[in-house]
């Protein structure tokens, strides 16, 4: 296992302090039991990298050279889980080692190096190893604008199936009821729209769209497709304007509820579609913890 400069460097993160070169691990200036062999390497190659994303083949690569015969997953587990259990840490609640699902790991506490003495400051230079505080968030590619997997918490997926799956039924319903209605659906529109075919069209269409779409994504819940997140990402960006087309079907009841109601459903039904994204993340990100911690 080659030597790397960190071997020599002296690291201060949070309230610990780890001697790069011997392992000696300290907690408020009070020694720790000392972190060696592998569980040392993948802690020294995070804090070679802080709030970046170091992936596990990374680590593999690192670890063991290319002709050795072990399982490297369970060998990585098993030394993150050692790290985590000297520093206090947990992969529900990172403070230090942060799981990304599918792609590694990622050190997101600021890291302080000193080096003979001298502590090191902030810089673009090969080598300078410190992060700072905003690193553990913004360095990764993150979704900024929707949920991400990583702000997300872990949720059951037996609940999380349920919930999605009872999305599905609601919007099902949705569509089934305006088709078998549909002789009451037109004169209701005329009463909005001075020329309402559009509308009819646009509804009869999404709603026959809509249909096998999510007669597919109900029977993926119930089913525990395992690709069910992944391939719900790619079909969202096609099923967010169906849903907001649809987040407008209380006004087809308007007369039965009226139109203060019906502006309370639609804006909560607006946030469904973001909803179901969410879930999906928080159970997913349950299921990778257990293989990638």
């Amino acid at each position: 296992m080659p030597e790397t400069p960190n071997q020599n460097r002296l690291f201060r993160f949070g309230i610990y302090e780890l001697d790069g070169g011997t392992g000696e691990l300290r907690k408020d200036g009070k020694s720790r039991p000392r972190v060696q062999g592998q569980p040392l390497e993948v802690l020294l190659h995070l804090l070679a990298h802080p709030g970046e994303v170091v992936t596990r083949e990374d680590l593999r690569q690192r670890l063991w050279p290319a002709d050795t015969f072990v399982d490297y997953d369970h060998s990585l587990n098993t030394a993150v889980n050692k790290l985590r259990e000297a520093l206090s840490d947990s992969a529900e609640n990172a403070r230090f080692i942060q799981t990304i699902p599918r792609r590694g790991y990622r050190f997101i506490a600021p890291v302080e190096v000193v080096q003979d003495g001298v502590s090191g400051s902030a810089g673009g230079e090969k080598g300078d190893y410190r992060a700072e505080p905003s690193a553990s968030v913004s360095t990764g590619k993150r979704n900024f604008v929707l949920s991400d997997a990583q702000d997300l918490p872990v949720a059951s997926r037996g609940v999380v199936r349920l919930l999605f799956s009872l999305i599905q039924v609601m919007y099902l319903c949705f569509y089934i009821l305006s088709l078998a209605n549909l002789h009451r659906v037109e004169p209701l529109l005329s009463q909005v729209v001075e020329h309402p075919m559009w509308l009819f069209v646009l509804l009869l269409v999404t709603a026959l769209v809509g249909i096998p779409v999510r007669l597919y994504l109900l029977t993926a819940a119930c089913f525990g497709y395992r690709g069910l997140p992944g391939k719900f990402l790619c079909l969202f960006p096609f099923l967010l304007p169906l849903d907001e087309v649809w987040a407008l079907a209380p006004f087809l009841l308007v007369n039965e509820i009226r139109v203060g109601l019906a502006l309370a459903a639609t804006a909560a039904l607006l946030y469904v579609p973001f909803s179901q994204r969410s879930l999906l993340l928080m159970g997913d990100s349950k299921s990778q913890e257990k293989t990638d911690s």
